[in-house]
């Protein structure tokens, strides 16, 4: 990584490793990204399909590798964090994962051979990515013909008010935050990238508010900034985010398989 030109100030892809390398054990011990039923699908999936190679892009603290490498040849989990690699291939080593691989690098710019992998799965990652498009260009560039991807991601609601909401918690929160991409913009993202959408879920995750900010460490005046957005929030944003009175809410996922067009 290196410092972008502008004061010494940090590149979007460093800043993202900044935020999270020092908070690898807690991605990967954290029990929001550990369990869910859109991991269920992916390990049912892999489980059917037994793919012989699978990239894990953006594996964060690594649960989609974990769920795929019973049923997987070979997994590579790719990530910007170097910290967050170590500690994948930590947790890897203490499961007895032999066939778990880690590398490092953007995802717009992966380095594999084209059609190298039989799957690509990405979960809670997207949001983090400076170009979308290009990335899931590059998903399909490096899936076989006959391979398939499935892309698991927090969604924005349709409704503006509701979409500037959560935008907004979401970067005071984590300041390398990027986008929470609308269902219909996600469609298209695949397709543009030359997937075709099999079938898509969307699903509903309860985030503890406390967890929430602890686990990025989010500074104090941060939080307090958005508890100051939870407190002000219009009774349909509170309703649609299914608000608690401790801040903690209630967004939105989508899951799509995806095969190549």
């Amino acid at each position: 990584m290196t410092d972008g030109s502008a004061g010494g100030m940090r590149s979007h892809e460093a800043h993202v490793a900044d935020m999270f390398g020092p908070q690898a054990a807690a991605y990967v011990a954290s029990a929001v990204h550990a369990r869910g039923a859109d991991l269920e699908a992916l390990s049912a999936l892999v489980a059917e399909l037994r793919p012989g190679r699978l990239l894990d892009l953006g594996c964060g603290g690594g649960h989609v590798s974990f769920a795929a490498a019973p049923f997987v040849a070979e997994v590579v989990a790719y990530d910007l964090s170097d910290d967050m690699l170590g500690a994948v291939a930590a947790e890897a080593g203490q499961r007895g994962f032999t066939n778990i691989s880690t590398r490092q690098g953007v995802a717009e710019r992966l380095p594999f051979s084209d059609a190298s992998f039989d799957f690509v799965a990405t979960r809670f990652s997207a949001h983090h990515w400076r170009d979308v498009p290009a990335a899931m260009g590059e998903a399909r560039r490096v899936l076989k013909a006959d391979g398939r991807a499935m892309v698991m991601d927090v969604i924005a609601p349709d409704w503006p008010v509701a979409d500037s909401f959560l935008q907004t918690i979401e970067v005071l929160r984590d300041p390398s935050h990027g986008r929470d991409y609308r269902e219909a913009e996600w469609v298209e993202h695949a397709e543009g990238a030359g997937f075709r959408v099999m079938r898509t879920a969307k699903r509903r995750l309860r985030l503890e508010f406390s967890a929430w900010v602890e686990r990025i460490r989010t500074p104090e005046l941060h939080v307090a900034a958005i508890r100051s957005l939870v407190a002000g929030a219009s009774r349909d944003v509170a309703e649609h985010f299914e608000i608690e009175a401790d801040g903690s809410f209630t967004l939105d996922t989508l899951t799509l398989e995806l095969e190549p067009a």
